[in-house]
């Protein structure tokens, strides 16, 4: 189970969240996620630590390097999440809609 807090924590970071765009198109090492960035190595592989911590990518070894990947179940738990979410606000959008079709209603009656 991923910490949903943690994960949203975890990719409200730019650089996180750029690193997990990266790790859609498939595994990558350290090396290859730091070269778009203007940061250390050291400071990559603490964002990859939050990014591990938070549940949403995991380490694969692989000889002597550790290619990152993404967690398809953590993947998928957050679109759960956020489709749970679209779901409640839609039905509430649904109720303020239909709220507000009967104030019109009662205020074309009163005309």
């Amino acid at each position: 189970m991923t910490d949903l807090p943690a994960a949203f924590a975890a990719l409200s970071d730019p650089t996180r969240l750029a690193i997990v765009e990266r790790l859609l198109q498939g595994e990558a090492t350290v090396a290859e996620l730091a070269r778009p960035f203007a940061l250390s190595q050291p400071a990559i592989s603490q964002h990859l630590r939050v990014l591990e911590q938070a549940g949403l990518i995991e380490a694969r070894v692989a000889g002597s390097s550790r290619p990152r990947r993404l967690r398809p179940e953590a993947v998928a738990e957050l679109w759960a999440w956020l489709d749970r979410l679209r779901r409640a606000t839609e039905a509430n959008h649904a109720r303020l809609d239909a709220l507000l079709g009967e104030l019109k209603a009662e205020e074309a009656g009163k005309d």
